[in-house]
């Protein structure tokens, strides 16, 4: 399980790194990095990913000072926290809560 009390740690010091795809992600989506760390020091884990590689990860979801919900995916591995990629959910593709994703429809 991925421990958010290590990544609240770690995150805004010279031990946190953010990915090219994150900064690339970021860019594009118009998230700061700040918010980033907003979430990772204020949210909570909705999803993890024990078996993701190089390290094990995780979705932090957070409502931002400005009220707007963002999910982070970060891992930590090695004494670092990598922050991988941010976005703002949607409710097509989450429910209304941000936290639980829609069931996709089958025929």
């Amino acid at each position: 399980m991925f421990d958010l009390e290590e990544a609240r740690r770690l995150c805004g010091t010279e031990f946190e790194i953010i990915t090219r795809h994150c900064q690339i992600r970021l860019e594009k989506r118009g998230i700061l990095i700040a918010e980033m760390e907003y979430a990772i020091r204020n949210g909570e884990v909705i999803e993890d990913y024990p078996n993701d590689y190089p390290f094990p990860s995780c979705l932090v979801f957070s409502v931002l000072q400005n009220h707007t919900p963002l999910h982070v995916v970060c891992s930590m591995g090695d004494g670092y926290l990598y922050l991988i990629t941010a976005y703002r959910p949607t409710l097509d593709k989450f429910e209304s809560d941000y936290k639980t994703r829609r069931k996709e429809e089958t025929e």
